[in-house]
């Protein structure tokens, strides 16, 4: 079934992948979910108040940017990236009794509009306690996607953009944790069946039919200095926890999205083929990446090495145009490229797998670095078997002594690069493009059909990476969803399904479009607010428009 769905939404040069073949502007979803009835708590900032750290990480992970508007159109940004900026992905905090919010343990869904925790679910605080730990700080973070949002424009292969999606919200998750003195880690044991009995979405009366949430993740959240590695929440006892939120007192009906749906039977049957039925935490090679990173290149002190400052993650856009003409120096390059080599820091020490992502590159404007085509190979252990897979002649120059960085070929490869991004001039227009060339057989045959999920997930971690680094170089990314699969393969002599390319991405100095107005994310960043106490039933907000 894997094979059958990848190859099937592959983007050929006579067709694409299967889709409505317009936008039906009358069924667009709504950008953003509440649940009518569910009382609501809002999170402004309260110095003192223990959940301003839940508020502060999802603020700065999964909260809106901006807000942009031209000749009365308006539409938000977030944190967080999505493809069309569709924004699929939904969060739910699962926590114990925490000041401000509630004295009963609950599970609640981030409303990302008003910047608030909408309780699905209170739960009696002692059975918390004995599940999680009367001393225990911990609290969870489960996301899932809406396949609606994004299939409502891309069709079929929409199931792949929610998986980038949501791997850009783990990375945004671990990084705005790591900033407030946490440590965010996905935790695979849980299998999806009882992530969404945890999170509530297996609860089919709150829900429009078409609209239901697909399963992702669900991450732990600690103090910094608490370690993970035999997992705090390996210890917890999932069946309990699931019976103490099961026997709670739910609120809340999920709003309707859109009036019209269709149903498109294709993500549907990938959905249910890469379902997780969990892994026993002994059996993932967690930390085993951490020896593996030699880079020795000399990286900018700030910010690109070091996490992000908040301001920067509140900054990060999607290029929409880049000017086809500027160049950045090797050693910004290098940086660019370093920073994305796992190493025991957010986002990477979120993710439980050895690195399975390595970077086609099309260079066009590095001075310093000869335009052409090179390899970013970001675990050792696969140089071996990328050379036995790529079937055309290079060369495998090494570039640095420093980076595992490859040149393939030289020459201008600008045509090149736009060319199999589905004619994109963006691809062209930077300093470099890229295909992000997944381990795609052997990472299905070690982990299971469900790690077709988490390939994606690793992509969209390497895509915030990109994104943040590009904005500490004073430049800008976008990610790029459309490309000729098929093609790009071609391009390195690559047969059969050994190595996939995944998500494509570029970089360079952006085309500001000065008719759009900007504004804060939130009206209390202008104005300032202390917030409100929780307990009241949430109110349906406006239905803000997504971009177009």
């Amino acid at each position: 079934m894997i094979h059958s769905y990848h190859d099937g939404t592959k983007h050929h040069f006579d067709r694409f992948a299967r889709s409505l073949g317009y936008l039906d502007w009358a069924s667009q979803p709504d950008p953003f979910r509440h649940f009518n009835g569910a009382p609501e708590c809002p999170l402004f900032p309260r110095p003192g108040a223990f959940h301003s750290v839940i508020g502060d990480i999802l603020r700065h992970a999964l909260g809106l940017s901006a807000w942009k508007e031209l000749r009365g159109s308006r539409w938000s940004l977030r944190v967080n990236p999505s493809s069309g900026n569709l924004h699929p992905t939904e969060a739910y905090v699962v926590c114990g009794p925490t000041p401000g919010i509630s004295t009963a343990a609950g599970v609640y869904h981030y409303a990302a509009d008003r910047h608030a925790l909408e309780q699905r679910c209170a739960f009696d605080p002692d059975e918390w306690q004995r599940i999680v730990g009367l001393e225990s700080a911990q609290w969870f973070v489960v996301l899932t996607s809406i396949h609606w949002r994004e299939a409502w424009k891309y069709g079929e292969r929409a199931f792949r953009y929610c998986q980038h999606d949501l791997g850009h919200a783990v990375a945004a998750v671990a990084i705005a944790a790591a900033l407030a003195s946490q440590r965010a880690s996905i935790v695979p044991d849980w299998p999806h069946e009882q992530i969404a009995a945890l999170a509530g979405i297996d609860r089919d009366q709150d829900y429009v039919d078409a609209e239901h949430e697909e399963v992702g993740c669900v991450l732990s959240v600690v103090r910094s200095h608490e370690s993970f590695d035999a997992g705090p929440m390996a210890m917890i006892d999932r069946d309990a926890l699931v019976d103490a939120v099961r026997g709670g007192t739910w609120a809340g009906r999920a709003s309707q999205l859109s009036e019209d749906h269709i149903q498109w039977t294709f993500i549907d049957d990938i959905a249910r083929a890469t379902q997780d039925p969990g892994r026993a935490l002994s059996t993932t090679p967690r930390g085993q990446f951490r020896s593996q990173n030699n880079c020795s290149v000399q990286l900018p002190d700030h910010p690109i090495t070091r996490l992000p400052d908040r301001p920067l993650l509140l900054q990060r856009r999607s290029a929409v145009a880049l000017d086809g003409r500027s160049a950045i120096d090797a050693d910004r390059f290098f940086a660019l490229l370093a920073s994305v080599l796992p190493a025991d820091r957010p986002p990477w020490d979120a993710l439980w797998w050895d690195p399975r992502i390595h970077l086609a590159l099309f260079v066009h404007r590095v001075d310093g670095v000869d335009p052409g085509l090179y390899l970013l190979v970001r675990n050792p252990r696969a140089v071996d078997a990328l050379r036995a897979a790529i079937g055309r002649d290079f060369s495998w120059q090494p570039v640095s002594d420093g980076l595992p960085l490859f040149r393939l070929a030289p020459g201008d490869c600008r045509r090149l690069a736009e060319r199999v991004s589905c004619d994109q001039e963006i691809a062209a227009d930077g300093f470099f493009s890229l295909g992000m060339l997944a381990e795609f057989d052997a990472s299905l045959q070690q982990f299971g059909p469900s790690f077709y999920r988490q390939l994606f997930w690793e992509s969209g971690v390497v895509g915030q990476r990109l994104y943040l680094a590009a904005e500490a170089a004073g430049t800008r990314g976008t990610g790029i969803g459309c490309y000729y699969d098929d093609p790009v393969h071609q391009v390195l002599g690559l047969t059969g399904h050994s190595f996939q390319s995944l998500y494509h991405f570029t970089i360079g100095v952006p085309v500001e479009d000065t008719r759009l107005t900007t504004e804060p994310g939130y009206a209390w960043e202008r104005a300032g607010h202390d917030g409100g106490a929780c307990g009241h039933a949430s109110p349906r907000p406006r239905n803000a428009a997504a971009e177009r």
